[in-house]
C-alpha cells in the first residue's frame, strides 16, 4: 500500500509523478481520436469528418450519463484507501461496476435505436447524416466495454496507481489506430466498412483492453481486484448504491451540462456550413490536447485530496490545490502557445492544403484557445471540492456558465459579430466558470462532513 500512498511525502513532486501517467493516458486517447480523424478525413473526405464530429459529441453526451457513477466510486475508493480500508475500497469499486455496466447497456440500446432522430435534431448536414448514423450506431454498441475500461482505470487511480491505466491505454490505442485503415479500406482479408470501420476498430480495441486489464489485475493481485468471494461486490450494496447515486448523478449531470452545451454549439456551427463544421471539428481535436494537462492535474488533485481527506490530513489539502494550480498554469500555458503558433501546420494534418476549412480553423483557434488556461484552473478547484463529495456547487456553476452565459453570448451577439460570437463565447464562459469555482472553493461548505466516517477526530482545518 505504501507504494501508492498519496498522503505522505512532498506534495508537488508527488502530484506531478501521479499526474504524468494520467496525462500520458489522456494524450494517447486524444492522439488516437486524431489519428482516426486523419484516416477518416484523408480516405473519406470532409463530409465523413463532419459526421464523426457530430457523432462524437453525442457519444460524449451518452458517456456523461453514466460517467458520474464512476467518478463517485473513485472518490469513495480514494477516501477508503487513504484510511487503509482495502475491503471498503473493493466494495465501492464493485458496486460501481454493477451500476455502470447496467447503465451503459441501457444507454447503448437507446442510442442505437434513436441514432437517426438524434442526429436530425442536431441539424447534422444532409451529406453527413447517413455517414454519422452508420458511425454512431457501431460506437453505441461498444459503449459498455468503453465504460468498463474507463471505470477500471478510474478505480486504479483512486488507489494511487496511475501507471497501470497508462499501459492499457497504450494497448487500446495500438489496436484502434492500427485497425482503422484496415477496416475503413478493407485491406487484405478485412471487410471494407467505410466510416463504420473506424467505429468498429474502436469497439474491438476497447474490448481487448478491458479484457486484458481485468486479467492483469487478477494476475498481479492489485488491491481492488474482484476475485473469488469478492466478485459478490459486483451486486451493489444498497448503502453504497445510495451514496454513489447521490454523488454520481450530480457529477453525471455536470458532464451532461457540458455535453448539451456542446451539442447546442454544434447545432449553431452546423448552420454555418460544412466547411465551418469541419474546421470546428478539427479545432475540437486540437483543444482535446490543450485540455489534457488540465484534466490530468485535476484528476491527480482529486485523487490526492480524497486520500488525504480519508486519512484526516486536511493540512495537506490546500497545499495540493495550490500545487495543482501552478502546474496547470505552466503545462496548459505551453500547449496553448504551441497550438496558437502552429495552427496552420496542425490543421493541415487533417485537411488538404487548399481546404477552405483551414483559415476558418485558424481563426477559431486564435480567438478561443487561451480560455483553456482558465478551464484548467477550474478543473483543479472542482477536483478538490469533489474529493469530499461536494457536487452540487460545481453543477450549478457549470450550468450558469454554459447556458445563460456561453450560449447566451453565442446567440445574442451573433447579429453584431456573426460567427465570431460563437468563438468568443468560449473565453467569456470560461471566465465566469473560474470566478464561480474560486468563490465556491473559498466560501463554500464543501469542507463539512465526509463521504466515509473518519476513524479519528478530524484535525483542525486551516484557513485558505
Amino acid at each position: 500500500m505504501a507504494r501508492n500512498d498519496l498522503t505522505t511525502g512532498p506534495i508537488a513532486t508527488t502530484l506531478i509523478a501521479f499526474a504524468l501517467p494520467t496525462l500520458g493516458s489522456n494524450i494517447l486517447q486524444s492522439l488516437n481520436g486524431s489519428i482516426n480523424a486523419i484516416w477518416v478525413g484523408r480516405f473519406l473526405g470532409e463530409d465523413a469528418l463532419a459526421a464523426t464530429s457530430n457523432a462524437n459529441i453525442i457519444m460524449f453526451l451518452m458517456f456523461g450519463a453514466v460517467f458520474g457513477f464512476g467518478m463517485a466510486a473513485t472518490i469513495l475508493v480514494g477516501q477508503a484507501w487513504g484510511r487503509g480500508d482495502v475491503m471498503e475500497a473493493r466494495r465501492a469499486f464493485g458496486s460501481a461496476i454493477g451500476l455502470v455496466l447496467a447503465s451503459s447497456i441501457v444507454v447503448a440500446a437507446l442510442g442505437f435505436a434513436f441514432a437517426h432522430p438524434i442526429l436530425v435534431a442536431l441539424a447534422t448536414p444532409g451529406p453527413a447524416l447517413p455517414l454519422a448514423e452508420s458511425y454512431l450506431r457501431v460506437i453505441f454498441l461498444g459503449l459498455p466495454a468503453s465504460m468498463m475500461l474507463v471505470l477500471a482505470m478510474m478505480g486504479l487511480r483512486g488507489t494511487g496507481d496511475s501507471m497501470t491505466p497508462l499501459w492499457f491505454m497504450i494497448l487500446a490505442v495500438i489496436f484502434d489506430a492500427g485497425l482503422n485503415p484496415l477496416l475503413i479500406l478493407g485491406v487484405g482479408s478485412f471487410p471494407r466498412m467505410g466510416i463504420a470501420g473506424s467505429a468498429t476498430a474502436t469497439l474491438i480495441a476497447n474490448g481487448i483492453a478491458i479484457a486484458g486489464l481485468v486479467g492483469y489485475m487478477s494476475w498481479r493481485k492489485l488491491p481492488i481486484r474482484l476475485s473469488g468471494a469478492d466478485r459478490a461486490f459486483i451486486k451493489p450494496d444498497p448503502a453504497l448504491v445510495r451514496l454513489i447515486l447521490a454523488k454520481g448523478l450530480p457529477i453525471g449531470a455536470q458532464m451532461l451540462v457540458i455535453s448539451v452545451a456542446g451539442l447546442a454549439m454544434v447545432g449553431l456551427v452546423n448552420r454555418e456550413g460544412v466547411a465551418t463544421t469541419a474546421a470546428y471539428g478539427i479545432t475540437l481535436q486540437l483543444w482535446g490536447y490543450v485540455q489534457m494537462p488540465a484534466l490530468a492535474i485535476g484528476a491527480a488533485v482529486s485523487a490526492m485530496a480524497a486520500q488525504n481527506i480519508g486519512a484526516n490530513r486536511w493540512d495537506r489539502v490546500s497545499q495540493i490545490t495550490r500545487a495543482g494550480l501552478i502546474c496547470n498554469l505552466a503545462m496548459t500555458g505551453v500547449l496553448v502557445g504551441a497550438v496558437m503558433w502552429f495552427d496552420r501546420t496542425t490543421l493541415g494534418l487533417f485537411l488538404a492544403a487548399d481546404s477552405p476549412s483551414i483559415p476558418i480553423g485558424q481563426h477559431i483557434a486564435q480567438i478561443a484557445s487561451w480560455s483553456f488556461i482558465l478551464f484548467g484552473a477550474t478543473m483543479v478547484l472542482f477536483g478538490t471540492v469533489r474529493a469530499n463529495g461536494a457536487v452540487w456547487g460545481p453543477l450549478i456553476i457549470l450550468f450558469v456558465a454554459m447556458f445563460p452565459v456561453r450560449l447566451g453570448i453565442a446567440l445574442l451577439a451573433r447579429p453584431a459579430l456573426g460567427a465570431d460570437a460563437l468563438w468568443w463565447s468560449f473565453p467569456i464562459g470560461s471566465t465566469v466558470t473560474l470566478i464561480g469555482a474560486m468563490l465556491y472553493y473559498i466560501y463554500g461548505p464543501w469542507r463539512r462532513g465526509r463521504l466515509l466516517p473518519a476513524e479519528a477526530p478530524p484535525v483542525a482545518q486551516p484557513a485558505e
